[in-house]
């Protein structure tokens, strides 16, 4: 509909997986590389998974059309099947016949038919799209489908590819043995906000027009913010502002028009539900920023907690010493009077003695004498 006004050869945000706009992320790089190898290499089982349109369909097909060399194909991306249902569409993909045949003789012809790729020394390739909805005893079924071997190889290579619950089915119990063959695992992750703004240039510039339209910055920031650099997402609104755009005859995207669209589109409660959308990059940054400035200031305070548990103590300590040192030198005042009072006591009894010697040893002074006993406490007749 716009793709005259911007001089576009064909529309740059369609949600059709299309192999010619991929646009390869670091994660997206590292999956190619990785199931490229494992293809070329013939490994096992290759798993390949990511969150709803991270780009895994546009990923796979781009790697079949890359045709490697006698490489023979069959593609299954209905996974909500039985057992015969399931082996069925395999043997239709690789064009055997499948009207009227049960299990046993599905599993029979494929067997004949990956023997003789094999002995055409063809490489026969079997990708699972959406695993993540094949049931735990699908699995396994597929996990016996690798055990069809000649005497020197296996005879078919597995790709599977779902959506990260396709990990946590794996990891039950009674699949240890499917997990143990997995040769290649990789998952998309979704894109970083560089990568948003990379991505849009990437797909303007492959429908024909780079420059069509001139993004704010803060137009890109709402862009990353509403789609939280997941694809597909990232499609649905920069489609809708390009159709805004070409309304209002304009070349600028705008951070108002870009919230406009997505109150338009409710597209937090539509693409995300009630949840509230996740911080934006330069937010998140600050809060760590935050973090590590709250944490070295927790780690300030619990140093002086410290340094001022230590130093009360100590004083704490002094005081503890002084007083002891006080209550020793009080006991030793105390000690010392005791002594004296001894001492004084000791005395009076000697002066108390002596008086009494001079008084019986004088009858010529009876008034001295008569004094001395009352104040000795004597009697005048010589007896206490």
């Amino acid at each position: 509909m716009y793709e005259a006004f911007f001089s576009f050869k064909k529309k740059p945000f369609e949600l059709v997986p299309d192999p010619d706009f991929i646009y390869l992320s670091r994660s997206h790089k590292k999956a190619v590389t990785y199931l490229d190898y494992g293809i070329r290499e013939r490994a096992g089982f290759l798993l390949l998974t990511g969150d709803v349109g991270s780009g895994k369909t546009t990923l796979i097909r781009d790697l079949i059309g890359k045709k490697y060399e006698r490489a023979v194909l069959a593609k299954v991306f209905n996974t909500r099947v039985s057992v015969e249902q399931l082996l069925s569409m395999i043997n239709d993909d690789f064009g055997l016949e499948v009207d009227g045949k049960d299990k046993v003789a599905l599993l029979r012809d494929l067997n004949d038919f990956l023997l003789e790729q094999y002995a055409a020394g063809n490489h026969p390739i079997l990708i699972i799209d959406e695993a993540q909805n094949l049931e735990a005893g699908l699995l396994e079924e597929v996990r016996l489908l690798s055990n069809l071997e000649s005497s020197h190889n296996k005879l078919l290579q597995i790709i599977l590819v779902g959506q990260p619950e396709l990990r946590e089915t794996m990891a039950s119990p009674g699949l240890m043995q499917l997990r143990q063959r997995i040769s290649v695992s990789c998952h998309l992750h979704a894109l970083g906000r560089e990568e948003t703004e990379a991505y849009i240039r990437h797909r303007l510039e492959v429908a024909g027009n780079r420059e069509a339209v001139s993004f704010a910055q803060e137009a890109l920031d709402q862009i990353y913010h509403f789609s939280r650099g997941i694809p597909r997402l990232v499609n649905i609104i920069c489609d809708f502002l390009m159709l805004a755009a070409f309304a209002d005859e304009t070349r600028a995207i705008s951070e108002e028009m870009t919230r406009e669209v997505a109150q338009d589109l409710d597209f937090e409660r539509t693409y995300w539900g009630v949840a509230p959308a996740p911080p934006r990059e330069a937010d998140a940054t600050r809060s760590v920023e935050r973090g590590g400035a709250l944490e070295r200031i927790e780690r300030r305070l619990d140093a002086i907690d410290g340094e001022l548990g230590a130093r009360l103590q100590g004083a704490l300590s002094g005081v503890e010493q002084g007083m002891q040192l006080m209550q020793a030198e009080f006991s030793g005042r105390i000690g010392k009077q005791d002594r004296q009072v001894a001492e004084l006591g000791e005395k009076v009894e000697t002066v108390s003695c002596a008086i009494e010697s001079l008084v019986l040893s004088s009858p010529a002074r009876p008034a001295a004498v008569s004094f001395a006993r009352r104040l000795m406490g004597f009697g005048t007749g010589g007896k206490k």
